[in-house]
């Protein structure tokens, strides 16, 4: 098979015209925000550096220096720094060529080459500058890309960030100069000169010469800078996450009822803190959320397929407006076949969604004895089960299931995002259906006789999907095992034909690893798995799910570049809850009331169980 280079055939050898031509023509346009990053971290590397380093070089210019204003080296020394730290804040928005980080580096570098000419003298430091100067100017399309959303969180996490570098590299400025320093500080005064310097205090070091300014006014700059951008960041005009209103909702909703059917994870579509885009003809949408410079999709387009190109289209479009990278998360096979087809993405299998047919579905023979036994134990015990649509449930039960369902999550945080709803309850989701376990005889506590709740989405006309897990940890073990029995049994009277389950991701890793005739990486792969299940819960819901004997069903995540994987991956476990980077529950707001039930959250699960 022969590949192409810039219309060439692979085993052609170019003339050499061509080639001194492609040398000359530099790099790819997209290439060119990528350098121009790495460029930027260089200048701001050596902008710290003179900061930190300050040697005073003989120069020409030194008998013009010796007319000027004793303090101009200190407030040089200052500036130097500053305007390093902040480009290297600004290289990673160079790489996503935002256009604010591109503003802010024109206006950067000429600063930063002030610093470098007056305070050290250094010619080559302003060559360095204004190299860089000159593609960011010539290459000024390039960096069109829109904000991300954002709120003014990050400036708490900007203040514990950069008091916390600041801190550090004060550390280094004090420690530097040990040549010129009174005495013998210790590392506990030094800690605190840095402390009083930051806030423009004189600390309990003390120098020879000159270097007490120098010393103090980078200091004085680290300080400033750390509250200037902080100050910035809580005051800039919002750019909130997207949420999905009324109206988007209701074409979602409308779009579900005739294509709802294919694929189980439709419904969690409606999800409040997912944004949508339709197709032109309004007939297909992705739903999804922007995370850390990531826009995860969840699931397959919503709709008919032959609307999804429509929808992909405008999904990358967006995607390429913003600079954000486009990734889809747990969507199928046919899912990962369009996208793969419209976009040049490329897919990867993440794990397998287990689905339950109610029809072959039986507690008889030995495959199920485990399941059998363990739920005639709990019944024994006295536990009985409830399987009913939500609207068939009064207001007040409602509320208890919904504050039980709170107070029994087990972590700080919600957990869910492709696989949850993000609510119980909300009276336009009449269909789901709920799964509740009662002890009667037990002692009568905050939540009645309730010990037990699942929660599944409708996934069609005649199926469901499992949305969340929650048990009261005094139960006896085994509630979830017992309420997926009791819906799969009440299913057939409720016109329910298939139930999915958990997704078990790498599942077929695990199966294959185990199995005789396993090769060496497939064993070392499952091994690694079987480790950081200790974790997450990877071999616990593979080996869960199996119990039931579903089906298998592929799930991929759909990504542009295997350098992305890990930024993906990384940004899908923030969607999920497992990396957490919120404020703790008690220190947040709660979520405005505006819709009905918008202040009950994700399935949490011990329920990492669909995510």
């Amino acid at each position: 098979m022969s590949v192409r280079i810039d219309g060439e055939k692979s085993g052609e050898v170019p003339e050499r015209s061509d080639v001194v031509r492609r040398i000359l023509r530099g790099p790819r346009p997209e290439a060119v925000p990528a350098l121009i990053a790495r460029a930027c971290t260089l200048v701001g590397v050596l902008d710290v550096a003179a900061g930190v380093f300050p040697r005073f070089r003989h120069s020409r210019m030194h008998r013009m220096a010796e007319v000027l204003p004793g303090s101009l080296g200190p407030f040089a020394a200052a500036l130097s720094l500053s305007v390093g730290i902040l480009l290297l804040l600004l290289a990673h928005g160079l790489r996503r060529r935002k256009r604010r980080a591109w503003r802010a580096a024109v206006l950067l570098l000429p600063a930063g080459a002030v610093g470098e000419y007056v305070y050290r003298h250094s010619v080559v430091g302003v060559l360095i500058s204004v190299a860089l100067l000159v593609p960011l100017l010539r290459h000024r399309g390039q960096f069109a890309a829109l904000p991300d959303p954002r709120s003014r969180w990050r400036a708490l996490a900007n203040f514990v960030l950069m008091g916390a570098g600041s801190l550090g590299l004060g550390l280094i400025i004090v420690s530097v100069h040990t040549h010129r320093m009174v005495g013998d500080p210790s590392l506990s005064d030094r800690i605190e000169h840095v402390l009083y310097g930051l806030f423009g205090f004189e600390g309990p070091v003390d120098y020879t010469g000159n270097t007490s300014w120098t010393v103090g006014f980078s200091l004085g700059a680290l300080g400033l800078l750390t509250a200037v951008t902080t100050v910035y960041l809580a005051f800039r005009p919002e750019h909130p996450a997207a949420r999905l209103t009324e109206e988007d909702e209701a074409q979602l909703r409308a779009l579900l009822e005739k294509h709802g059917a294919r694929d189980s994870l439709g419904h969690f579509a409606l999800r409040r803190d997912k944004a949508v885009i339709f197709s032109p003809s309004g007939k297909a949408a992705v739903t999804y959320r922007v995370v850390s410079g990531v826009m995860l999709a969840s699931g397959d387009p919503i709709g008919d397929v032959e609307a999804w190109p429509g929808a992909i289209e405008r999904f990358m479009d967006e995607a390429k407006a913003h600079s954000w990278t486009p990734a889809v998360m747990g969507c199928s096979e046919t899912g990962g076949e369009v996208w793969t087809r419209e976009t040049g993405l490329d897919a990867l299998e993440l794990g397998d969604e287990a689905v339950v047919d109610v029809a072959d579905f039986s507690l008889s023979g030995r495959a199920m004895r485990n399941v059998r036994q363990m739920v005639k134990r709990i019944e024994r015990a006295g536990y009985e089960t409830r399987v009913r649509r939500i609207r068939d449930l009064s207001e007040g039960e409602l509320e208890r299931i919904r504050r039980a369902a709170e107070d029994w999550r087990g972590t700080d945080t919600e957990r869910g995002f492709s696989m949850a709803l993000g609510r119980v309850g909300d009276p336009a989701d009449g269909d789901c259906l709920i799964a509740t376990a009662h002890k009667a005889d037990a002692e009568t506590g905050l939540y009645g006789d309730l010990k037990a709740v699942l929660h599944f989405v409708p996934w069609g006309s005649d199926g469901v999907s499992l949305d969340l897990m929650r048990r009261d940890r005094s139960a006896d073990p085994g509630m979830n095992e017992l309420l997926i029995v009791a819906a799969l049994q009440a299913a057939p009277k409720l016109g329910i034909e298939r139930v999915s389950l958990n997704f078990a991701m790498f599942r077929s890793a695990l199966a294959r690893g185990e199995k005789i005739g396993a090769g060496p990486v497939l064993r070392a792969w499952r091994g690694l798995l079987v480790f950081l299940s200790r974790w997450f819960q990877i071999e616990s819901l593979y080996k869960f799910n199996a119990k039931f004997q579903p089906r298998w069903e592929p799930r991929f995540v759909v990504y542009a570049s295997s350098r992305d994987l890990p930024r993906i991956g990384l940004a899908a476990m923030q969607a999920e809850g497992f990396v957490n980077l919120a404020l703790p529950r008690v220190l947040r707001r709660k979520a405005p009331a505006a819709r009905p039930c918008a202040h009950v959250t994700e399935h949490g699960v011990g329920a990492a169980s669909r995510a």
